[in-house]
């Protein structure tokens, strides 16, 4: 039989894993900037890392965005 959680807690979970999500795209985008400020690009050329950190942030913004709706989504 499947398992159905309410509404409150569908939210809470929802909350919890687009926190989680912003965060650890946080800590990516912070070692990306120390990786182009350092020269650390391993096998990928700096233009591709600093590609890389720009589709990191767009991420990011997605996931705030995200986050704003659920948020606002609870208060209702």
């Amino acid at each position: 039989m499947k398992e159905m959680i309410n509404r409150y807690e569908l939210q809470n979970r929802a909350s919890d894993k687009a926190f989680a999500k912003s965060t650890m795209l946080k800590i990516d985008i912070e070692q990306l900037e120390d990786d182009i400020k350092t020269n650390n690009t391993g096998p990928i050329s700096i233009q591709e890392l600093e590609l890389v950190l720009k589709g990191t942030r767009i991420e990011l913004q997605v996931w705030q965005y995200i986050t704003e709706l659920i948020e606002k989504s609870n208060k209702e």
